[in-house]
């Protein structure tokens, strides 16, 4: 992923900074928590697309 494009991207539930991990982008807020899917290379920033946190 583009280190630039990395740099602007926010969670749009909480407008938090995300960080990359693997093949997913995961917003740094441990509050939101959400995964969001990268697929062919474009990060899917779509809450109905995400991966809910697991709520302790």
């Amino acid at each position: 992923m583009n280190p630039e494009l990395l740099e602007i991207l926010a969670c749009p539930a909480c407008k938090t900074k995300v960080i990359l991990e693997a093949d997913k982008l995961i917003c740094t807020n441990p509050n939101c928590g959400y995964k969001y899917p990268i697929r062919d290379g474009i990060p899917v920033m779509l809450i109905d697309e995400a991966e809910k946190p697991n709520k302790k």
